[in-house]
């Protein structure tokens, strides 16, 4: 029997954020190596994330509710591992500026 390996933090953000929001677009970059020597970073990463996504589901939403969305989609992994979440959240047809 094989064991799987366990996803990172990264995969697991991904996934959870294309089951939740069904997203046109999504860019999930790990910018932890950015924040050495700073609050919330350890060694091996995994802390510091920025997300683009485009989707359908915010449609007619605030960005704070946007945001708020995310947050508890991943309220899991912002409780644990990752210490801060830069976030980009776009309907479909909104300009990106």
């Amino acid at each position: 029997m094989r064991i799987a390996a366990a996803m990172s933090t990264k995969d697991t953000i991904t996934n959870k954020l294309h089951e939740a929001f069904t997203p046109e677009s999504l860019d999930v970059t790990d910018e932890s190596h950015l924040h050495e020597g700073h609050a919330g970073h350890r060694p091996g990463g995994e802390t510091h994330f920025r997300i683009y996504i485009v989707s359908p589901a915010f449609e007619g939403k605030s960005r704070i509710e946007r945001h708020r969305m995310i947050n508890a989609t991943l309220a899991g992994e912002l409780a644990g591992s990752v210490h801060a979440l830069a976030i980009r959240a776009q309907a479909p047809g909104e300009a990106d500026s």
